[in-house]
């Protein structure tokens, strides 16, 4: 459950940088969120192939 932690962690902490950067129009806002999505993708991205590892695993 911790990487599921680790995601929620990541996505609220971006929250104001998404509002700064919709309601405000806040350019450096918009340039931590585009870097925390990278970040997301990459943990998502980790997730899948240890869900993937973890089911090849168990089948053998």
């Amino acid at each position: 459950m911790n990487r599921f932690e680790q995601l929620k962690n990541l996505v609220m902490s971006l929250e104001g940088d998404f509002a700064k950067f919709y309601e405000k129009e806040n350019a450096a806002a918009g340039t931590r969120v585009r870097k925390g999505m990278q970040d997301l993708k990459n943990l998502a991205q980790e997730i899948r192939v240890e869900v993937q590892d973890k089911k090849n695993n168990e089948e053998q």
